[in-house]
């Protein structure tokens, strides 16, 4: 790669780009302007040499046409006082024809400009003139390289009795032929300072674009940039003015689900049509601004970043935040479970505080009754709904969100109609769902004056049908949309993780799941969310 540059230092080159430019073009220009000349010139001298034999052929015509010259030839002798010597030279004065030769029908002449060579033969075989063909030609004679004209000489009567040769000097043909090279010269050096002129304004215009690099310099940054798009671990779109994809490098690939070979079958498409309308496309066209903006794309969470370029493009870059809002949603379970953990030690404190004044009083059935009170009331909890949801998984979050709320003073209670079999295909996701949708109504219940959280878990089928209610101020009908949208929320946002991701969330991995998920209200006023997720057990 460095043989160009090395080449070009060693001819004394210039290195910078637009200098070679600038060269390159003027070379060019220097060559069209040579090439052009030399191709008008070409036909032009083969266009002066047609003209002087046309003109030295219509001349022998006019001479021959005379009727006194035939005769002349016929009843004269050939010498320099001859009426045919005196017709002859005056029609060559008169015309400016280097001569006019007249012979019989054995090739003598005459009539010649050289008196001395009145009654020799001519020099150039005249049988095809005498033969009564025309003749235009460009050879040599006894005077010289000229352009010829050869006509039969007809007597009265038809009969052919000799010819008319006239020629023209070749020297005034190459005059005129000269004589136009100025001219010529003179169009081509201005339309070399007009390509001179566009060149250098345009090599001013592409110093600016490329900044004034060097080649090897532009071909080293193309291939850096290449090694870096692709190696970096965040990904990068760059959009053109108009909104279609220019470049998306392997990481954006992977984080929106494209196919791997997105930076070839993406190049020039719009970005709709290659994302399709969501709040990603709004984000990474600029639509939605602001800095950070959080996206989720399937089931990953994105943060996104747009840069407008100086063409009126742009360059967005997109980092994942799928497993950060995890841990960030771990974190606040947890803190919500040591919270109540530290409400059942200070609970368990007194309960014992409880039991031993009973039994320092000696009150031993009370005591016993008191114990198997306590037992029973968590006993309970457990029993109620592991039997009706049979998933370990989501029986142990729904046990462990019920401590949550009771910590909170907020009932939460499984609905008499929740039975769900042990055939879950994605228990996960179904986790993330339930847990996201009890977090928001327990939030939103908390405070009210009749709290209250009731979930619902059933099987139709193989569709698994969810619904969690809340006491709460409830969702207006407006906003019934609005609330599945990345970033929107009422809440304040934690200093871990942003809000506004969880019901998002819920649509999108109902939605994955060929399912749907829908707000409305619940019979005594508040929200109620519904999830349907067809084909969701085995």
């Amino acid at each position: 790669m460095r043989f160009p540059l090395l080449s070009a230092r060693r001819l004394g080159l210039p290195r910078r780009a637009v200098s070679q430019i600038l060269l390159t073009q003027l070379a060019i220009a220097a060559g069209v302007a040579v090439l052009a000349t030399g191709l008008f010139l070409a036909p032009l001298s083969a266009q002066l040499d047609d003209q002087a034999m046309r003109r030295a052929l219509a001349i022998a015509q006019s001479a021959a046409a005379d009727p006194a010259l035939a005769a002349g030839v016929l009843s004269s002798g050939a010498s320099a006082d001859s009426p045919v010597q005196s017709s002859a030279e005056r029609i060559r004065r008169a015309t400016g024809a280097e001569y006019v030769v007249v012979l019989d029908l054995d090739g003598i002449r005459r009539s010649h400009p050289s008196a001395d060579r009145i009654g020799l033969p001519v020099s150039t075989d005249p049988s095809d003139a005498l033969a009564g063909r025309e003749v235009m030609e460009i050879d040599e004679g006894t005077l010289g390289r000229s352009a010829r004209g050869k006509v039969p000489l007809l007597a009265a009567d038809g009969e052919i009795v000799g010819a008319v040769s006239v020629g023209i000097a070749y020297d005034s043909v190459r005059d005129r032929l000269l004589g136009a090279i100025p001219g010529l010269l003179a169009y081509a050096g201005g339309a070399l300072a007009a390509g001179a002129l566009a060149a250098c304004l345009l090599s001013r215009r592409i110093q600016r674009q490329t900044r004034d690099l060097a080649f090897s310099d532009i071909a080293g940054l193309l291939a850096e940039r290449e090694a870096m798009l692709h190696s970096i671990r965040e990904g990068v779109i760059a959009l053109a003015p108009d909104g279609r994809v220019r470049l998306v490098n392997d990481e954006a690939a992977r984080l929106l689900g494209l196919a791997p070979d997105a930076a070839d079958s993406c190049a020039g498409r719009p970005l709709e049509d290659v994302l399709g309308t969501g709040r990603t496309a709004d984000v990474l066209s600029g639509r939605v601004t602001g800095r950070d903006l959080l996206t989720v794309q399937g089931s990953r969470v994105l943060v996104a970043n747009r840069m407008p370029t100086e063409d009126g493009g742009a360059v967005a870059t997109l980092r994942d935040r799928t497993e950060l809002e995890h841990l960030g949603r771990e974190l606040d379970s947890t803190r919500g479970l040591i919270d109540a953990l530290r409400a059942q030690d200070h609970e368990h404190a007194n309960r014992l505080h409880t039991l031993l004044g009973l039994l320092e009083l000696g009150l031993h059935e009370e005591a016993v009754e008191f114990v198997t009170e306590v037992a029973g009331v968590h006993r309970t909890t457990a029993e109620q709904v592991t039997e009706k949801v049979h998933d370990p998984l989501l029986a142990a979050l729904l046990v462990g969100k019920a401590t949550v709320a009771a910590e909170r003073g907020v009932p939460l209670r499984l609905a008499g109609t929740s039975l769900l079999p042990d055939r879950l295909v994605d228990p996960g996701g179904l986790v993330t769902i339930l847990g996201n949708l009890v977090d928001n109504a327990l939030d939103a219940a908390a405070g009210s004056a009749a709290p209250l959280v009731e979930v619902e878990l059933r099987a139709e089928g193989r569709t698994v049908v969810l619904r969690v209610r809340d006491s709460g101020p409830g969702v207006p009908a407006a906003r019934r949309e609005e609330i599945f949208t990345e970033g929107w929320s009422t809440k304040q946002p934690k200093a871990h993780r942003e809000r506004g991701l969880g019901l998002a969330l819920v649509r999108r991995l109902a939605e994955r799941q060929g399912g749907s998920a829908r707000a409305g209200e619940a019979a005594d006023g508040g929200a109620e969310f519904s999830v349907v997720l067809p084909e969701a057990l085995r």
